[in-house]
């Protein structure tokens, strides 16, 4: 269970993972030696699982946005998945359990790009139908 501090850790490392241990623990009002136990204790239970580096083509926003949900024929599922993230347009890929078998974010410069992916997706072999919604604004984000 994670208590106050691994919560507000966990918010520093999400806002700035290349943070000091110093910084940290300026910031949290802890120790060195406790902000590195409690980093290495949240990597080994598993609520970490990793750093990434964010680039700066990946932190601009597309001009044009998309939520696909696919519906899927079979069990075609894993070969389907497998093309999607070989689009570079392709942002994320999930898998549902409503009416629709995967919901995949797109994000491309303009429509008739989007257009073209779209197309690309639905011809792809084992997809069976698909709808798509555009995102118009984000309230909140990750």
């Amino acid at each position: 269970m994670l208590d106050d501090v691994d919560q507000r850790l966990i918010s520093a490392l999400r806002h700035d993972a290349r943070a000091s241990l110093s910084d940290l623990a300026l910031l949290l009002g802890v120790s060195r030696t406790t902000i590195r136990s409690r980093i290495e204790r949240l990597k080994a239970t598993g609520e970490v699982l990793g750093f990434s580096v964010v680039l700066k083509d990946d932190a601009q926003r597309d001009a044009v946005r998309g939520m696909m949900m696919i519906g899927i024929e079979g069990r075609g599922a894993d070969r389907v998945i497998r093309h999607l993230n070989g689009f570079p347009q392709v942002r994320a890929v999930h898998t549902t359990n409503g009416r629709w078998d995967l919901i995949v974010e797109i994000g491309t410069t303009t429509l008739e790009d989007l257009d073209h992916v779209l197309s690309k997706i639905r011809r792809l072999d084992g997809v069976l139908n698909s709808e798509t919604n555009l995102l118009l604004s984000t309230r909140k984000s990750a």
